[in-house]
């Protein structure tokens, strides 16, 4: 027989699995990034991110939809995968870079400010 106890703990159990914070679900960068990522212009098509890392600077996990980076400032970054690998990259004033979506953080690990405009692509319905 199930006990009012029992039912108790069963709700709080299936809540705060419910609730926990699962990396698969990596926020939207402008939010959890905001002091170094600005909205420069959204429409139905794209989303143009203005962002800006100070040497030894950190993000917080985020997500992107596929986009295309344009480095203005190069340096040298670390990124973060979810599950633990980590690639540095050395970029250079006037890179080009597509990326397809992906879930991330970075951290400027050069003596330099990386200042990048990101173009995030939006599904065409």
């Amino acid at each position: 027989m199930i006990t009012r106890s029992m039912l108790l703990i069963i709700a709080v159990g299936v809540l705060s699995m419910a609730y926990e914070p699962r990396v698969a679900e990596a926020q939207d960068t402008l939010q959890v990034n905001s002091d170094s990522v600005r909205l420069k212009l959204e429409n139905s098509h794209v989303r143009v991110l203005e962002s800006t890392l100070q040497p030894g600077g950190r993000e917080q996990m985020h997500s992107h939809p596929a986009y295309v980076v344009y480095v203005i400032k190069g340096g040298t970054i670390r990124n973060h995968s979810p599950d633990g690998k980590t690639v540095e990259t050395e970029l250079k004033a006037g890179d080009v870079i597509y990326r397809e979506p992906v879930t991330h953080w970075g951290e400027n690990i050069g003596t330099t400010e990386i200042y990048e405009i990101m173009i995030e692509l939006k599904k065409q319905e």
